[in-house]
């Protein structure tokens, strides 16, 4: 057994990493892993972390079995920190709180191993923080950068880094995890792993939630329900809605266990009426982070939701030209045959285009409502379809 194993069709990867774990010229002080969204580039930081900190095997294949690996894969390795923000953006405090981490030694492993799990939503000035200890990097400690692709990292922060690129693993080896791991019926695993894009996460909820597979199938009908302007500003506000219901009921629970693990931390009382002044302000920087938190997943839940209804153009261009290509939706066949009737390839592919434009905007801090709305307009279909 491999901590690698969890890294599903990364083959060259793994072999990269394992040679660096145990040739002492292939080890470098700075990665920065890539790749599309469900290629396990998180999963490639943490399982690497876990290789180095591997007391069994010394040929970097990492056991995942006794307590070092164990706590790194579980997040409590004193030696392991993992950054992972649900906010827009990682502030300059947070960076120099890193680089103060960064310098000292490692009190239980080999190595003090830094994973920032989100390097582009590093903004210019918590970067630059990060440039000295990059630059001039202690000895024994390790930096472990993820990021969606090289453009989304500064150059000043990605060339002193060693790139690792993940690609996008085969749905059949993600299916084959999911039976594998988490018990999932074969037919049902092939069918997340086909609609989640080889997404692993994804495949996974989509494998164990009826729910999400029901919503699924309502955002990939919706192109052929968008025949006017009301269609597109309903269907716009349906999106919204469901993405913030789904933050909401996620961090109600979630935001009260913050607050009385605060109070206690505080030696405040979490039954007490009112706090003193000291308290309030802590409150009210709780509450400012959860807020930030809760936008971030309503965009994360929108993004995904953008990504199954680009989808189904996707599949209908497919059929359109004729291309020798799989298609991700698979079980309602008659549904993109009409989409792919209705829309001229043309069509199909600028559809595409202003779905890209929305998540751009999204990513630029858009209002969700309005980025939507206008992405819904350009998604009407033509008249006479």
């Amino acid at each position: 057994m491999s901590v690698f194993d969890q890294l599903v069709g990364q083959e060259r990867v793994v072999g990269t990493l394992q040679q660096a774990a145990t040739v002492p010229g292939a080890m470098t002080h700075a990665w920065l892993f890539t790749g599309p969204p469900g290629s396990g580039r998180s999963v490639a930081a943490r399982t690497f972390a876990a290789a180095l900190q591997c007391e069994r095997h010394p040929d970097g294949a990492g056991c995942g079995e006794c307590q070092p690996c164990r706590m790194v894969l579980a997040g409590s390795h004193p030696d392991v920190r993992v950054v992972d923000t649900e906010q827009t953006f990682i502030k300059v405090e947070e960076a120099r709180a890193l680089v103060v981490e960064a310098q000292a030694r490692p009190s239980l492993g080999r190595w003090r191993v830094i994973i920032v799990e989100d390097a582009d939503r590093l903004n210019d000035y918590s970067a630059n923080t990060l440039l000295k200890s990059l630059e001039e990097p202690t000895a024994r400690t390790v930096w472990m950068l993820c990021a969606p692709t090289l453009e989304d990292v500064l150059v000043t922060i990605r060339s002193r880094c060693r790139h690792v690129r993940l690609g996008t693993p085969p749905a059949a080896a993600v299916a084959d995890l999911l039976v594998r791991r988490d018990g999932i019926d074969p037919s049902m695993a092939h069918y997340a792993a086909r609609a989640a894009q080889s997404h692993i996460g994804i495949a996974r909820r989509l494998a164990t939630d009826e729910h999400a597979r029901a919503r699924r199938r309502e955002i990939v009908s919706i192109p052929l329900t968008l025949r006017s302007l009301g269609d597109g500003l309903r269907a716009a506000a349906d999106l919204v809605q469901e993405a913030g219901e789904g933050a909401r009921a996620t961090s109600d629970d979630y935001a009260e266990q913050q607050r009385r693990t605060l109070l206690e931390q505080v030696g405040a009382d979490p039954q007490a009426r009112t706090q003193p002044p000291s308290v309030r302000a802590h409150l009210r920087r709780l509450e400012d982070r959860l807020k930030a938190e809760a936008r971030r997943q309503q965009h994360d839940s929108i993004d995904a939701a953008l990504t199954d209804l680009a989808s189904a153009y996707r599949d209908a261009l497919i059929v359109a030209t004729g291309a020798q290509v799989a298609q991700v939706n698979t079980s309602d066949p008659d549904q993109i045959d009409k989409l792919a009737l209705a829309m001229t390839p043309e069509e199909l592919l600028g559809a595409l285009e202003t779905i890209g434009l929305a998540r751009q905007r999204l990513i630029a801090n858009g209002s969700p409502l309005l980025v939507l709305e206008a992405m819904m307009i350009g998604l009407t279909l033509p008249r006479g379809a």
